[in-house]
Order: structure tokens, then C-alpha cells, then sequence
């Protein structure tokens, strides 16, 4: 009797583990990441200009982080950092961090861009 129960508990067993591993190879592996042709997009939705000739261009995409991603764009000769949060929103300006550190203008410094009047 002990036998026969061992043997079932050992096949419901693996039937579950191999649904546990069929679950997780259905589930995607790969990393969302900003393009350079992505943030383009972006940028120019947010700021409602024609994508195919906009008047923002954006040079470089500094930070790849899908959560919050540091750009660099360009209007009229002019260089500026831009913040792209969750592949959705787009802001320019200061950004801070829980520190109070300015993460712009360590962005500026870093990629040599001189800051215009904020």
C-alpha cells in the first residue's frame, strides 16, 4: 500500500514540476531597452512635433534603464538632457534624487553640454 501511494505522490510530482518549467519557458526572457529610434518617437509625441522631420532630435540615448532613461536631444543648436520614465513619459528640466542631488546638471557635466538658462 505504501508503495502504491509513493508511486502516485512521485508522478503527481512530476507532472506539477514539468507544469512549474513549461510556465516559465512560455514566459518572455528578453529586456525591454530604449532605442535611440524609440526615444525619437518619444520625443516627438510628447512634444507634438512631425516624426518623420522633427525640429528634436535626440543624439544619445546615455542611460538604458527601462524604468528611467537619461537622454540628449538637441533643438536649434542646443543641447539638453532629457528623462524618459517607463518608456512613457518625457520631461526636460531639473531632475532630483532622494538625495537632493541634482541629476541634471551631473548629466551635463559629465556628457560636456553647457547648461542653458533653467
Amino acid at each position: 500500500m505504501s508503495l502504491i501511494s509513493k508511486i502516485s505522490y512521485d508522478i503527481g510530482y512530476f507532472k506539477a514540476q514539468s507544469l512549474i518549467e513549461q510556465k516559465n519557458a512560455a514566459m518572455p526572457v528578453t529586456r525591454q531597452f530604449l532605442t535611440s529610434e524609440a526615444a525619437q518617437r518619444i520625443v516627438s509625441g510628447a512634444l507634438k512635433e512631425d516624426p518623420n522631420y522633427p525640429k528634436t532630435v535626440v543624439l544619445q540615448v546615455v542611460d538604458n534603464n527601462p524604468k528611467l532613461s537619461a537622454i540628449i536631444v538637441e533643438n536649434n543648436k542646443q543641447k539638453h538632457i532629457a528623462w524618459i520614465v517607463d518608456m512613457r513619459l518625457y520631461f526636460t528640466g531639473d531632475l532630483f534624487s532622494d538625495n537632493g542631488y541634482n541629476l541634471t546638471q551631473s548629466m551635463e557635466y559629465q556628457n560636456n553640454i553647457i547648461a542653458g538658462p533653467r
